[in-house]
């Protein structure tokens, strides 16, 4: 039976802005599995397309003049999820530089909101980079789901279709979204009730 709940969006968070970078294909493998849910509306923020200043602001001052119209593209699109989902790789036993820049520029659009990874590299899959992300989400008040998909050894698994040929990865890919899909729900919920008060 349908649910009758709003439909929950989920704000795809593209970390990688490397030339050549091999996100795209995760990211496409990623829209295939959110596309098959009817409880799920989509966004994804490309951080290579929509690229955020370097530079923050001292606190309690206003950005420098032009930020605006760059967060302008990201902030609200954060805001307006319901809950994110990371395609980050590993970069030097950590996570990008880009991906930490975008978070660190938003704050209250992290609030209890639940985060999902999906993450890909070589022999560690990335797990490295979402071990970090959890530390820092944490700090922002955010619920990172205890599930993740990684993809080992990734630029060999993908075929050119951008299909991966393994039934352990779409089980893994669903338990991921289900685990999403019930925090989102509750969060949202109880901030309904409820504002936030970090």
């Amino acid at each position: 039976m349908p649910s009758t709940r709003p439909q929950l969006r989920v704000a795809v968070l593209v970390g990688s802005t490397r030339e050549g970078r091999f996100a795209p294909v995760v990211t496409q493998w990623l829209r295939g599995h959110l596309s098959q849910r009817d409880d799920m509306t989509v966004d994804v923020v490309d951080l290579a397309e929509t690229p955020l200043p370097t530079v923050l602001p001292a606190f309690g001052r206003p950005p420098a003049p032009g930020t605006e119209e760059a967060l302008a593209l990201v902030s609200p699109r954060l805001a307006a999820a319901d809950a994110f989902v990371f395609v980050t790789p590993e970069y030097n036993h950590s996570f990008p530089a880009s991906l930490k820049n975008a978070i660190d520029w938003h704050n209250e659009q992290w609030h209890a909101k639940p985060v999902a990874f999906v993450s890909y590299g070589g022999l560690s899959g990335g797990l490295r980079a979402v071990e970090q992300l959890r530390v820092v989400m944490a700090e922002l008040n955010a619920t990172t789901i205890r599930n993740t998909v990684s993809f080992h050894n990734a630029y060999g698994l993908f075929g050119e279709d951008g299909a991966v040929d393994d039934p352990q990865v779409d089980t893994a890919a669903k338990a991921l979204l289900d685990q999403l899909a019930w925090w989102a729900h509750a969060l949202r919920d109880a901030r309904a009730l409820s504002p936030y008060a970090a």
